[in-house]
């Protein structure tokens, strides 16, 4: 608990795609529930942004320079960069379908977009996406957003903050809401001492 605070904190994007994803195997707290709803104020576009970028720059150099590529690689690099793109755009964490991502920032009837496509229906119906050409349609996108997004990120904020109260005081919360009163005193939580 206290490790997934630290990171909502700093506005980790994988804890906040785990927060909002549609699938949820069990919660039987309100833990989860209470951290969704202060996502918002959580939510740092800085810190964000430059997760995405460097998710994309490292897997665009790592699977993309060749003549050659493993195509399902693109896959890799569109989706960081359609999130930096959807934060530019709607200041909020992104959404996790891949296809409401395109569909919302690709052009439709746009080479690009009909590439992107073609890719997705291959890679939905299983086919096999493994070395081919490089598709230098996605390819050039793909440089363009990396060239963009570096010279952009400083420009974003940092987001509002959640304060170290109102972490401090979920964080009892859940203890209290789990293991009962008694072990907030059992693990030397107290609401005075503010630990």
């Amino acid at each position: 608990m206290k490790k997934g605070l630290t990171l909502f904190r700093k506005s980790n994007p994988p804890l906040l795609e785990w927060l909002q994803s549609g699938i949820r195997y069990e919660e039987n707290y309100t833990v989860a529930e209470s951290i969704r709803k202060l996502s918002p104020l959580g939510f740092s576009p800085k810190s964000c942004i430059y997760h995405y970028l460097n998710m994309a720059r490292g897997n665009y150099r790592t699977y993309l320079q060749g003549s050659e590529v493993k195509i399902k690689k693109y896959f890799y690099v569109l989706r960081p960069l359609l999130a930096c793109a959807w934060i530019e755009k709607y200041n909020e964490v992104p959404p996790l379908e891949f296809s409401v991502l395109v569909e919302e920032l690709i052009p439709a009837g746009t080479l690009l977009r009909e590439t992107v496509n073609n890719l997705l229906i291959r890679k939905m119906s299983g086919d096999e996406l493994n070395l081919e050409p490089r598709l230098e349609v996605i390819n050039t996108y793909l440089e363009q957003q990396i060239a963009y997004f570096e010279e952009a990120a400083s420009r974003f904020g940092p987001g509002d903050g959640i304060s170290d109260e109102v972490l401090d005081e979920l964080f009892r919360a859940a203890l209290a809401e789990v293991w009962g009163e008694d072990s907030l005193w059992t693990a030397g939580v107290s609401r005075r001492s503010g630990n």
